[in-house]
C-alpha cells in the first residue's frame, strides 16, 4: 500500500504564499501536524519511505516513520512556480489567479512549469515505487501530490486540481497487479 502525505504546515502557508520549491521548515503547528498524521499511521508499518529534497516534507516523513531514513527523490518536489515563487496569492496577476481557478481549461502560466510535466514525473515515480512490496510512505507537496493523484486516477478528468489538500493529509492508493492502481481514497 502507498501512502501519500503532504507535509505539514509552513510559515509560508499562513501567509497563503506560493511557497514552490523554496526551502521552508515546519513550523510548530506543522509538527504537531506531522504527529497526528503519525498517531493516525501509528498501526502501519511502513517498509519504505520517500520524500521531496525539501526540508518540510523530509521533516514531515522523519515524524511519521522516525526509523527509516527518507529516500529522497527529486520527482517529489513541489511544482515550479517560477517568477511568481514566494508571492502572496494577493499579489498575483489576473493570468495566474484564473489558473489556480480552473487548473483544467488553463495553462500555467509562462515561467511555471506545465502540469503535464507535475504529472509525468509524478507518474514515473509511481512506477518505480510499486516495483517494492510492503507499506511506502511517500512525503510531497499539494500540487506534486495532485500530480501523482492524477495519474493514478486517469479517469478523473482533472478533478483532483481543483481540491484543497491540507497540510498532512494522507491519501492511500494500491497498485493492481493488471499494472493500474486503486482509486485514491483520503484516510
Amino acid at each position: 500500500m502507498i501512502y501519500i502525505i503532504r507535509h505539514g504546515q509552513t510559515e509560508l502557508n499562513i501567509g497563503n504564499a506560493l511557497q514552490g520549491r523554496s526551502d521552508h521548515p515546519l513550523n510548530e503547528t506543522g509538527i504537531r501536524q506531522a504527529q497526528e498524521a503519525a498517531g493516525r499511521l501509528r498501526g502501519v508499518a511502513f517498509d519504505a519511505v520517500y520524500s521531496s529534497p525539501l526540508i518540510r516534507a523530509i521533516r514531515t516523513a522523519e515524524i511519521i516513520a522516525p526509523d527509516i531514513e527518507p529516500v529522497i527523490d527529486e520527482r517529489l518536489i513541489e511544482m515550479e512556480y517560477g517568477p511568481y515563487e514566494g508571492k502572496s496569492l494577493r499579489e498575483l496577476g489576473p493570468e495566474v489567479m484564473t489558473f489556480f481557478r480552473d487548473f483544467v481549461h488553463n495553462p500555467a502560466p509562462e515561467g511555471m512549469e506545465p502540469l503535464e510535466s507535475v504529472v509525468r514525473r509524478g507518474g514515473a515515480f509511481m512506477e518505480d515505487c510499486c516495483q517494492r512490496d510492503g507499506n511506502i510512505l511517500v512525503s510531497t507537496h499539494a500540487i506534486a501530490m495532485k500530480g501523482i493523484l492524477e495519474y493514478l486516477t486517469p479517469d478523473s478528468g482533472g478533478s483532483y486540481w481543483s481540491k484543497n489538500i491540507k497540510n498532512c493529509a494522507v491519501y492511500t492508493a494500491e497498485h493492481l497487479p493488471d499494472g493500474g492502481w486503486t482509486v485514491p481514497v483520503e484516510i
